[in-house]
């Protein structure tokens, strides 16, 4: 019964993910990729994934510290974050992204501050939805598995 009530859980928590447009269908094709040898694949490549980007923002925010900033630096560090948020799936980081590099582009400082500020706060949910999201997925995970017959 609370393995059911787990997975009514888990369930609802991924839709509401596409429900908010914070993901797309490329975190599903993502999702396809699993199997019994890798069981973890998706949560494995969201870590890498955050583990990269939050490097990559860090850096990115020292940039637009700059005076002035390089603002075609700037561009191609988006377009690197840009290329790395659409391939997992991280629809509204991506669309903060784009944002960000139409401002940058247009060299408008103070509105691409402002987007690139937006950009981290979209990346941070992201994150923080998500690894409720794997625990409870191993949780029911190591719950199946308990029940197995051996």
């Amino acid at each position: 019964m609370e393995s059911r009530t787990l997975r009514q859980q888990i369930i609802s928590m991924r839709q509401s993910f596409f429900d908010e447009e914070i993901l797309d269908g490329q975190f599903t094709q993502l999702e396809q990729l699993e199997d019994r040898d890798n069981p973890n694949f998706v949560e494995e490549v969201l870590t890498l994934y955050f583990r990269d980007s939050t490097a990559l923002l860090a850096t990115l925010e020292q940039a637009m510290e700059t005076v002035p900033i390089d603002f075609p630096k700037v561009d191609k560090m988006l377009h690197q974050l840009k290329g790395s948020s659409a391939s997992v799936g991280a629809n509204k980081v991506r669309n903060e992204i784009n944002k960000t590099r139409e401002l940058c582009q247009e060299t408008k400082v103070e509105g691409a501050k402002a987007a690139f500020q937006e950009l981290r706060k979209e990346h941070d949910t992201l994150k923080a939805k998500l690894e409720p999201y794997f625990h409870q997925l191993r949780q029911a995970g190591s719950a199946e598995s308990a029940m197995r017959p051996r």
